[in-house]
């Protein structure tokens, strides 16, 4: 568990509630704050800066977060929402100074919050639904490309005689052959790759071949990391003696390549 400084005792208890949650994840996911950054897209020093009360995360770093830890975005959106209410000034921004009084801001309807809540999580549940089809539809385009009448004998080669063709509920194929000692399902050849809910493409249908050649459905082999690919991961990572973290890492595509 990481060691936190201690928060400030004039630090409004909207804006604590948030970071103490903020810290929770953090702590519960067991990430440092460079694997954190790279997992979310933002900077290891923004990241201090949230998780030690000197700014107030934007909701879009709060949804990268609420996927990397598997926690409801909606929950922390919330959050966000109350403690911006309390938040008197942000660090990044200088104070100007004026002669004259800043107005009060007109207290909000709870009917208001509530609307404003539920479209910033609409919001970015459709950005990652978009996010998600577009790559999708980019990996049927390149399926289709290379069979076409100008794909070389090497592209004719790789999609030749799949065990599991693709149909337009699942556009990737399962290949599976075992080149080297490893097994391989043709979609993806990484090990490294760190995979969560929320991704999606290649890589996501590669360990979704793999599973399913292990004997563990992950539903369809559509390439999006979703509910049943995690719960699938786990099942997996239960019977190979893996942390039961439903994330594959290095150990996982290892595993399952072995």
């Amino acid at each position: 568990m990481s060691r936190w400084k201690v928060l400030p005792a004039e630090l409004d208890p909207r804006v604590r509630q948030l970071v103490v949650r903020l810290r929770r994840l953090k702590d519960h996911s067991g990430l440092s704050i460079r694997q954190l950054a790279a997992r979310t897209g933002y900077s290891a020093k923004s990241w201090e800066r949230y998780l030690g009360a000197r700014s107030l995360p934007p909701a879009e770093a709060l949804a990268a977060l609420a996927r990397v830890c598997g926690e409801d975005p909606a929950r922390l959106l919330a959050l966000r929402e109350v403690a911006a209410e309390g938040w008197t000034a942000m660090p990044e921004q200088p104070l100007v100074a004026s002669h004259l009084p800043s107005p009060e801001p007109a207290p909000r309807s709870p009917e208001r919050r509530a609307l404003r809540i539920a479209i910033v999580a609409g919001s970015v549940t459709l950005v990652l639904a978009v996010s998600s089809a577009v790559l999708v539809t980019v990996r049927i385009m390149d399926a289709n490309s290379s069979g076409g009448p100008g794909a070389s004998s090497t592209a004719t080669t790789r999609s030749a005689a799949p065990l599991a063709a693709p149909t337009a509920a699942s556009p990737y194929p399962c290949r599976i052959q075992r080149t080297d000692g490893l097994w391989y399902a043709g979609n993806s050849r990484t090990q490294q790759e760190n995979l969560a809910v929320g991704n999606a493409g290649p890589d996501v249908a590669e360990a979704q071949c793999l599973l399913r050649r292990a004997g563990i459905s992950p539903g369809g082999i559509d390439g999006i990391f979703g509910p049943l690919t995690e719960h699938a991961v786990k099942q997996f990572q239960k019977r190979s003696g893996l942390v039961v973290d439903g994330m594959v890492g290095p150990h996982t595509w290892k595993a399952l390549r072995g």
